[in-house]
């Protein structure tokens, strides 16, 4: 096994052209897919618009110098030692020494019957079982190893060898990256065992043409992609800045607001909402703890306090009593929960009488639950919160996602 970075990366990476920490590139929100069809149809490699898919895990940029790897978060926190099958994955499939920009995601089998009635053989991102890869146990870390292995989709090349490459236009870039990758075992998906029980390195698909990015973002979200990138050919690697564009899905829900959390500025003289805590009720009427509501002004903040202050119940008047005592014991999914990036966060909450609905924005599902935060659009009256149920959220149709890296 090659050896694992830690706090002295930068003087572990010190002769590569382009050294830890970086910052990722980012995206701007947009609304529609951005196109040139001038630019689409021209002969110049390097004009125009380049589309992938988003994929739905932890932004991660790796360093590799022989034997020595480093595995750098979107916030340069190392997460080397989380992941050390991805480890020897990178050290068989990437050049000795190189630095890329990828995408660390967990996929799962994806349950349930293929048309002809016969057991599904399809496989989704699951973002959920990658988030519980973080774990401070060290046999912990190795047993998920093998249990829920981790790969890396990369999309971007920032160095190889001695070669600093992040002011090259990235049509240049895509394709010193498809050579340097090449076609190796741990590149190639041949079956979805691939994906579920071992780990790989695989190249993120590309397109010029926007409507195929279109095609992409209507289908994808089937495999648990999160919609389409679309970056300008001539651009170069800027980290930190948001130089390309992202597309989201977004969708509208009611729900039931059963309770808040207050701001890290919030005092006691002067209270503020940090976020809504968002239900909904499955077909046995419990209520579910889907996800929050967020971005507010500090002037809403300290308003929201003071509308949502008549509905203040006791904890044990709850319906997610239980699940609020049962959080304390480690479970970050729940109301209250530890925060598996924070332990000191506190993410206890004010319980409120489950009868306010309202309508939210939201992107997608992960699971039972919003997989992103959600927006608040306005509050609903005219709703009886036991109407807000799972049945009215729209399903997305099954794809497989050994086809979207294929």
């Amino acid at each position: 096994m090659g050896a694992v970075a830690d706090d002295d990366s930068p003087a572990r990476f010190a002769s590569l052209p382009v050294r830890p920490p970086v910052l990722p590139m980012l995206a701007k929100a947009v609304g529609t897919i951005p196109r040139d069809d001038a630019a689409a149809d021209a002969p110049d490699p390097d004009s125009g618009w380049s589309y992938e898919p988003k994929w739905d895990g932890f932004r991660c940029i790796v360093f590799r110098d022989g034997d020595d790897v480093e595995l750098g978060s979107r916030n340069t926190k190392p997460l080397t030692r989380y992941f050390p099958e991805v480890v020897e994955a990178l050290l068989a499939a990437l050049p000795e020494r190189c630095v890329v920009d990828g995408e660390l995601v967990v996929v799962r089998p994806e349950p349930g019957t293929d048309e002809d009635g016969a057991p599904s053989s399809a496989t989704r991102l699951d973002f959920d079982r990658l988030q519980d890869r973080i774990h401070p146990a060290a046999s912990r870390v190795r047993l998920l190893a093998e249990q829920t292995p981790a790969s890396l989709v990369v999309f971007d090349l920032l160095a190889l060898g001695d070669d600093d490459l992040t002011g090259r236009p990235l049509a240049e870039r895509r394709r010193l990256l498809e050579d340097a990758l090449g076609d190796t075992s741990r590149t190639r998906v041949t079956s979805a065992a691939d994906l579920t029980t071992s780990s790989g390195v695989y190249l993120s698909q590309t397109t010029r043409d926007p409507d195929e990015a279109r095609r992409w973002f209507e289908v994808f979200e089937g495999a648990g992609l999160d919609g389409v990138v679309a970056k300008p050919l001539a651009s170069t690697y800027q980290p930190d800045k948001r130089g390309w564009a992202k597309i989201k899905h977004e969708r509208t829900a009611d729900v039931v607001v059963a309770g808040y959390r207050l701001h890290k500025t919030s005092t006691e003289e002067r209270p503020l909402l940090g976020s809504l805590l968002l239900g909904l009720y499955d077909d046995g009427g419990t209520l579910h703890h889907v996800g929050v509501a967020a971005s507010f002004t500090t002037a809403r903040r300290a308003e929201l306090v003071d509308e949502l202050r008549k509905l203040e119940i006791p904890l044990t008047q709850h319906p997610w009593a239980r699940w609020q005592t049962d959080a304390t014991s480690g479970d970050s999914r729940l109301p209250g929960g530890v925060s598996r990036w924070n332990a000191k966060k506190d993410l206890s909450f004010v319980p409120l009488d489950p009868v306010l609905v309202a309508e939210v924005r939201y992107e997608h599902m992960e699971g039972d639950r919003f997989r992103h935060t959600a927006r608040l659009v306005r509050w609903r009256e005219d709703r009886d919160p036991e109407t807000c149920t799972y049945e009215q959220l729209e399903e997305v149709a099954r794809y497989d996602l050994a086809d979207v890296l294929r």
